[in-house]
């Protein structure tokens, strides 16, 4: 059935939503082929327009958005794209948390976050089963790419509608009729918005829907001011420590050790003396105290002094490293490949190196964090996450009550690179909540979140390679150790999902995302990647950019070191082998032309690296050089980007510029070794991060492309660590090969 039947079929008592007419009117989004109902809601004056829009009779625009905003500008470019189909006026547009539907799932980012876990499922079985998990997920660099056409088609509906609307109040063709500024226009006529909306529910859509085309009067493509930075400036944003609810606790929270931790001793006494302490309450695994103020509260576990009984194997970094080492040597999975590897490596002399990663922190500013009120069996949860759906889940089971009984209210997030995903602040939250009886805010040390953090998995490699006569690259060997993150995180955020049990325990050892990144995009007659699981005892999570940041770092150095070994200059090299990627090539040529690359000589301080994820491409040109402290010092990086069309140049430009450092962070910092099941970092000092004077001057080109619009969260972390490493070669002579940069064998 078209949707313009289907649309026409219901009547306006179908159109009403729960409130009465006086909330609002629901546009039937029957109009999109889908099998699931809008659930917005609408103040006073307000028409819904499907899932994704309301307009105010004052003329407001309100974009639902269903991915959380943690600093990457979600709460701009998804708004953009609807108010430019739309043709609103940028100063009339707001933003709300989307509620949780199934119309909001990612397919997208379950396939990056997952990667894998759902291959034996077919595409269209993969996406229905998102769908009908209703699998909220904000990651992987897919808010865009993920909900573009939905959002353009969103904002067309409600145009065209609007356009109806008013050319039935002038007696004209509604195609003659177009919108800006928050005006539908015809000549010299003009109606506002508001207006209209309220009768602008009736009537049919032409199918297909007609988008916009053409520059004139187009907010796409504009660096249109953020909507979420004047209340973080103002100080008016509220975030989840934010929250303050009538009879409210503060609670404040110490875990056991990694693996089999329980508590066995506290305390109490100590803690009471503590002004401002209220009760205490303890699980196996963790003890929290309850203050007036969290203050209070976290003074009080320092004086409970907590004793936890750690069974099984002791975790350090020796048993880290030793872990990823007998990966290697063990067994392992080919997850891709292309050629005859073996015949073109039999008897042939290879060029062999091996490289290392170690545990990465998220150390975001916002430490986990929830605010839990259970009353009459109905638990609401305000809270910064990445996966609402899954964080209700994860408190229902805590509590032992029905989903349908949990609200979910997604926060402004304090930074995250990752880090929301998880859930375990949402059951502690609900647990606490149901024992006190009253309103309690849980937050995490800065050192409980250091040392309870889902790391960046370590990974190690073992990359080979034969050159031909002439330099090129004939035969590429990558066998990587690393954790299996993808199955774990599968595992461990959606446990009850009975299809992510059934394809976990599908045969095979090798994991997708832990190798996602190694397939070389350069040209070769043959290669393989092989994923060798390593079982180190640390649970793992995703962080930004996940697998790659590790995988580019391989490659990218390995590629340097083959081109010094054929005796090729490193950029020419590149280029060399990327046969009909046009895109990177230019990313690389474009990146060493502002640059002013020397060809990475000795001496030069210079060093190039590219990478494509995600549907975007990114090179690199870093100088550095080894400090007086026999630290690495950053002292130049220029990129060059390609990502698409750009949504909102200025925050592409952000992105980049805060992947870059973030990376860059990486490489010189923010990892953490373990001590007897214990993280070593314990505060940001900790880290090593590079603070405002060590940022170095930073030139982000972004290369115009009408391409379809590719991630750029993520898109700044992996290539810059190679390219700093490769710069430290160019002016020592040594090559580090272990990531953070610390010297090790040459």
């Amino acid at each position: 059935m078209a949707a313009r039947d289907m649309f026409e079929k219901i009547d306006r008592r179908q159109l009403l939503i729960g409130g009465g007419v006086g909330v609002g009117l629901l546009i039937a989004w029957g109009v999109w082929p889908r099998h699931y109902t809008p659930n917005l809601t609408a103040a006073k004056g307000e028409t819904i327009y499907g899932a994704w829009l309301k307009i105010g009779t004052d003329g407001h625009v309100t974009v639902a958005v269903p991915q959380a905003e943690h600093g990457q500008g979600v709460y701009t470019t998804l708004p953009q794209i609807i108010a430019d189909e739309l043709g609103a006026d940028w100063r009339t547009v707001a933003v709300q948390p989307a509620p949780l539907n199934p119309l909001y799932a990612n397919p997208m980012a379950a396939d990056v976050l997952f990667e894998g876990v759902f291959d034996a499922l077919p595409g269209p079985l993969r996406a229905s089963h998102v769908s009908r998990t209703a699998l909220e997920l904000t990651g992987g660099s897919t808010s865009v790419r993920a909900f573009e056409n939905d959002l353009r088609q969103a904002g067309a509906t409600a145009r065209v509608l609007l356009c109806k609307a008013a050319a039935a109040r002038w007696k004209v063709d509604w195609r003659a009729c177009s919108t800006v500024g928050g005006f539908v226009v015809h000549g010299a006529d003009k109606l506002r918005f508001g207006d209209l909306a309220a009768e602008a529910t009736g009537g049919s859509l032409p199918d297909p829907l007609p988008l916009r085309s053409g520059d004139a009067n187009r907010l796409y493509g504009q660096s249109l001011p953020r909507l979420d930075v004047p209340s973080k400036v103002d100080g008016s944003a509220n975030f989840a420590g934010d929250v303050r609810l009538p009879d409210m606790v503060f609670a404040a929270i110490r875990q056991g050790p990694v693996g089999d931790s329980k508590l066995i001793a506290a305390d109490r006494a100590a803690a009471d003396r503590i002004r401002g302490v209220l009760s205490v309450v303890t699980n196996d695994r963790w003890i929290a105290a309850i203050g007036n103020n969290w203050w209070a509260a976290n003074q009080a576990l320092r004086a409970l002094n907590p004793t936890f009984e750690t069974k099984g194997a002791i975790v350090s970094s020796s048993s880290i490293d030793d872990a990823l080492t007998a990966a290697l040597d063990g067994p392992g999975e080919r997850m891709a490949s292309e050629g005859d590897l073996a015949a073109i490596f039999k008897g042939a002399r290879l060029v062999t190196a091996e490289y290392r990663a170690g545990l990465a922190v998220h150390a975001a500013i916002e430490t986990m964090t929830a605010t839990a009120h259970l009353d009459n069996g109905r638990l609401e949860l305000w809270l910064p996450t990445q996966a609402p759906g899954l964080a209700r889940a994860a408190a229902a089971a805590a509590i032992g009550i029905a989903e349908s009984r949990v609200t979910i209210h997604p926060m402004l997030i304090g930074g995250s690179f990752g880090a929301n995903l998880e859930h375990q602040a949402a059951g502690q939250a609900a647990i606490l909540a149901q024992v006190l009886k009253r309103p309690v805010q849980l937050v995490w040390s800065r050192s409980e979140d250091l040392l309870h953090d889902r790391y960046r998995p370590p990974a190690a490699a073992r990359m080979s390679a034969r050159l031909g006569p002439n330099g090129q690259i004939l035969g590429w060997l990558a066998k990587i150790a690393a954790p299996r993150t993808g199955h774990e995180l599968a595992g461990r955020l959606m446990a009850s999902d009975k299809t992510v049990r059934a394809a976990l325990a599908l045969p095979g050892i090798g994991d997708a995302y832990a190798v996602a990144g190694a397939k070389p995009f350069y040209r070769m007659p043959a290669y393989a990647i092989d994923h060798h699981p390593a079982d180190i005892g640390v649970p793992t999570g995703h962080w930004r950019s996940g697998a790659h940041s590790y995988t580019a770092f391989f490659t990218e150095c390995f590629l340097d070191e083959l081109a010094h070994v054929a005796g090729t200059e490193p950029l020419s090299f590149r280029i060399g082998m990327l046969g009909g990627d046009a895109r990177l090539a230019r990313c690389l040529s474009t990146a060493a032309s502002l640059g002013g690359w020397e060809g990475g000589v000795q001496g030069s301080a210079q060093g190039i690296a590219c990478h494509s994820f995600r549907g975007s491409h990114i090179a690199v040109l870093a100088e550095a050089h080894i400090g007086d402290d026999q630290g690495p010092v950053v002292d130049r990086i220029v990129a060059a980007v390609d990502c698409g069309r750009q949504v909102n140049p200025d925050v592409v430009r952000q992105q980049i510029e805060s992947g870059l450092i973030f990376g860059m962070t990486a490489a010189l910092g923010g990892a953490t070794g373990f001590t007897e099941n214990l993280a070593d970092a314990r505060t940001l000092g900790d880290l090593d991060l590079p603070r405002l004077a060590d940022i170095p001057d930073i030139t982000v080109e972004l290369i115009r492309s009408e391409a379809d619009p590719g991630g750029v969260g993520e898109l700044g972390v992996p290539a810059i660590g190679p390219a700093i490493a490769n710069a430290l070669q160019a002016s020592t002579g040594y090559r580090i090969r272990n990531l953070p940069l610390v010297r090790g064998d040459e």
